[in-house]
């Protein structure tokens, strides 16, 4: 018996690790002295490599069923996915990791209106309520006014984390047609094409003059950030409910925003903490409602990310989406229920 509880809690334990290294991604990258471009294609290289390992010693890859309107539709929202780390990341050096992340996590709402102006789905109180609170946190936590110069919007990162919420929420909703694909050879081929499109981006002599601090920090953005959580991600989301993934949502931007604080010395001004609070409600308002929508593109994971997570049913597939991961689809035998 305490052989099988130990195998039910190593799921949930290795979710819960996955989630608390995303959140201290953003803190991490500024250790690196490594731009966004440089940063991002140092995360590409590694996820590659460690997806494909795990791609060829699980076995996957005898099996994998390749479609060619599914690979291109994971090379299109590996596009999405390459500049969503970018914008993120460039957001992260022009303002602190709890407002980025803050701003960032708008893109739920993003994915809400979309979903329903797409899907024609009826917008329930709970998401208007969630659209209003999530809209209202963001103001507040930005500090930007309607008034505000767009040099200020761009010169303080806030477009930055705007364009990543955006990229974030277009990438959730392609994904939603990736069906066939194992989730390591989606988020393999996504950061594969990272590796191949950034070069003409990356500034290569920015790598030759790090220290040994940079070094370490940017190997640990790489292969603990990218290349272990996927590791812990994909062993541990086939088997947690559904709800439990979405739940899970909290861990990461809630550990970036502790580690900022505690770490970084970042504190928040009171509207900024009224925003963070009534961004969080948003978010909870839009998770943990009563009723299941048919088309659940309501719920933020990562990656993504959130990420970060998007987790959403249709046609018997559960999809899960994290930003700093990308998607993957599961059937529902395959992802427990409560």
């Amino acid at each position: 018996m305490n052989a099988m509880n130990a195998a039910g809690r190593r799921p949930l334990f290795g979710m819960l690790l996955a989630m608390t290294i995303f959140g201290t991604v953003g803190y991490a990258a500024g250790f690196t002295g490594l731009s966004s471009y440089e940063l991002v294609f140092v995360r590409c290289l590694c996820g590659t490599l460690f997806l494909a390992a795990g791609w060829l010693l699980s076995g996957q890859a005898a099996r994998e069923r390749w479609n060619r309107k599914e690979v291109l539709l994971v090379l299109a929202s590996g596009l999405l996915l390459v500049f969503n780390w970018v914008f993120l990341f460039r957001a992260f050096e022009l303002m602190p990791v709890t407002v980025a992340i803050s701003i960032y996590y708008f893109a739920p709402v993003i994915v809400l209106l979309a979903g329903s102006a797409l899907f024609r789905e009826r917008l329930t109180w709970h998401a208007i309520v969630s659209i209003a609170l999530c809209a209202l946190g963001t103001a507040l936590v930005s500090g930007i006014r309607l008034d505000t110069p767009l040099s200020d919007w761009a010169g303080g990162g806030v477009l930055w984390a705007f364009l990543a919420a955006l990229f974030y929420a277009a990438l959730t909703l392609l994904g939603k047609g990736i069906r066939d694909m194992s989730p390591y050879a989606v988020s393999m081929l996504q950061t594969a094409l990272g590796v191949a499109i950034l070069p003409p981006f990356v500034q290569f002599g920015a790598y030759e003059g790090l220290s040994a601090s940079n070094w370490t920090a940017a190997a640990i953005v790489g292969v603990v950030h990218t290349g272990l959580v996927y590791f812990l991600f994909f062993g541990s989301v086939r088997h947690l409910s559904a709800r439990a993934i979405s739940a899970l949502v909290f861990l990461d931007p809630g550990v970036a925003i502790l580690a900022d604080m505690a770490l970084s010395g970042f504190r928040p001004t009171w509207p900024q903490a009224a925003g963070i609070a009534l961004t969080f409600g948003g978010m909870a308002v839009m998770l943990f409602r009563r009723e299941e929508p048919k088309i659940n593109v309501y719920g933020e994971t990562a990656v993504a990310a959130a990420a970060r997570r998007v987790t959403f049913r249709r046609s018997g597939l559960v999809c899960v989406h994290n930003p700093k991961i990308g998607n993957a689809a599961f059937s529902e035998n395959e992802i427990q229920e409560e």
